[in-house]
């Protein structure tokens, strides 16, 4: 039975739209151009066919009439079809970036010309914006390759898009192995989530993870085909820091100088003066001893006192560097010979030329494996054992290993010793501090300003999985 219409309303009835068929522009054209002469074709036809001519004759003037009917068609089918047809051409070239394709035809005073020329231009104005955004963006790398200070990039999703070779040193891996890698994975979470121009900790296994580094992290934002972006730039600020540091020591140690001077030459000049006058002087043989031995301490500690204090004035007093080119090699070969408690092992290193100041480097050099010598000759102390043992010089043979490799523009010279160690790192650059008895703690500030000054870097660290320290310095190299 069939099922009857529901009632109780109207039904709805949805009429499908009919898609309205639409010639295409040629056959269009194709067409018009058939209708344009038709009447002219009709009327001669009729003509033709009323004249007292042969049957044959007049179906062969039609004929004829009709092919060159439908030659002027396609004629003017090409004519307007074919240069509408090489501007599509151009303008998908100029979508595809192709700006190597131009019109013909582009003439004053005339539709398509002035359009073909209009396109012409379109294409040699993307063109040299083309040239102009490739020309920007190769400045742009080529300043990003040759800053200095570490740069990263990175997307919504905190993945590293961007990476300069100062980043690639810092982290110490090529760029293929940092990009697309999180900011967790590579350890430059805290560079994001710190607030801007804030002091951060760089990972364990970067380049300047020394205590003493302090590095500022500045954040900006910008857009990539309309995806936000973070710019995050490093700046090593201990250099900074530590000149604004060593200027205030100066200003200290110029201070302190100036008084201590007006005070210790009286003071010596007495003791002197004293000393002599007490010859002449009757006393007691236990009070002149007693007298003697007290004038005598006052002078020697005076004298101590001054060539202290000249020590101090020598850091606060450096002179600027007068560079010239010289070799590496002699200048270890000299620091090596003037140590005579110990003999320093030389690896072998490549043949390398340094524009430095020969006397400051070599004074640097002969502090640092001064430094080495008499650590080595430390005894040693091993608190592995049930009780703290003394390992004597003839159970542990003094050893000072000096070698030195190029490393891209730079000389890398280590210096290690097998010695105890260093208990505190962090203040082993601090002026005036000093774990030896006789030390006047300004060797190792010295060194590090002489280093500085050559543009180059110094840190001290102890030896993994062993005793001993290391000494690394860094200088540029021609």
């Amino acid at each position: 039975m069939a099922s009857s219409p529901p009632t109780g309303g109207k039904a709805a009835i949805r009429k499908i739209p009919r898609k309205r068929v639409r010639l295409l522009y040629e056959h269009r054209i194709s067409l018009y151009s058939l209708f344009v002469a038709l009447p002219g074709i009709v009327v001669s036809g009729i003509l033709v066919w009323f004249q007292p001519w042969s049957t044959e004759s007049k179906l062969a003037l039609l004929f004829a009439e009709l092919f060159i009917w439908w030659m002027l068609a396609l004629a003017l089918h090409g004519q307007t079809v074919r240069p509408l047809q090489t501007l599509a051409n151009v303008v998908a070239a100029l979508r595809e970036e192709d700006y190597s394709f131009r019109a013909r035809g582009a003439i004053v005073d005339d539709a398509l010309g002035e359009l073909s020329l209009e396109v012409n231009a379109l294409a040699d104005l993307l063109a040299d914006q083309r040239i102009r955004a490739i020309e920007a963006t190769a400045l742009l790398r080529r300043v990003v390759e040759e800053i200095d200070a570490p740069l990263f990039a990175f997307d919504p999703e905190r993945v590293l898009r961007l990476v300069n070779p100062a980043g690639e040193k810092l982290l110490q891996q090529a760029a293929i192995r940092l990009l697309g890698r999180t900011a967790d994975e590579i350890g430059l979470a805290d560079c994001l989530s710190a607030a801007n121009e804030a002091l951060v900790a760089l990972p364990a296994n970067s380049l300047s993870n020394s205590p003493s580094a302090r590095w500022l992290a500045r954040q900006s934002k910008f857009r990539e085909k309309g995806v936000p972006h973070t710019l995050v730039v490093l700046s090593d600020i201990s250099r900074a820091l530590r000149e604004e540091e060593r200027n205030a020591w100066r200003r200290l140690i110029r201070v302190l100088g100036h008084e201590l001077n007006n005070s210790l030459a009286p003071i010596k000049s007495i003791a002197g003066s004293l000393g002599s006058r007490l010859a002449e002087t009757e006393l007691n043989p236990e009070h002149r001893r007693d007298f003697e031995r007290g004038l005598a301490i006052i002078e020697d500690r005076t004298g101590s006192l001054n060539r202290f204090l000249q020590a101090y004035r020598q850091l606060a007093q450096m002179p600027p560097p007068s560079i010239r080119k010289v070799a590496l090699l002699p200048i270890i070969e000299r620091v090596a010979f003037l140590e005579t408690r110990l003999k320093i092992e030389i690896a072998q290193g490549p043949d390398i030329m340094l524009i430095v100041d020969a006397d400051q480097i070599e004074q640097m050099l002969i502090n640092l494996i001064r430094n080495a010598v008499e650590a080595a000759l430390e005894p040693v102390f091993d608190n592995n054992l049930s009780s703290a043992s003394l390992i004597g010089t003839e159970d542990r043979k003094p050893q000072v290993i000096l070698n030195w490799m190029a490393e891209n523009q730079n000389v890398v010279l280590t210096i290690e010793d097998n010695g105890p160690g260093l208990l505190n790192p962090s203040n082993a650059f601090v002026p005036f501090y000093t774990t030896k008895p006789a030390g006047s703690g300004i060797g190792l500030a010295l060194s590090r300003q002489i280093a500085e000054a050559h543009g180059g870097s110094i840190a001290l660290s102890n030896l993994n999985g062993k005793r001993g320290c290391q000494v690394r310095l860094i200088l540029p190299c021609v």
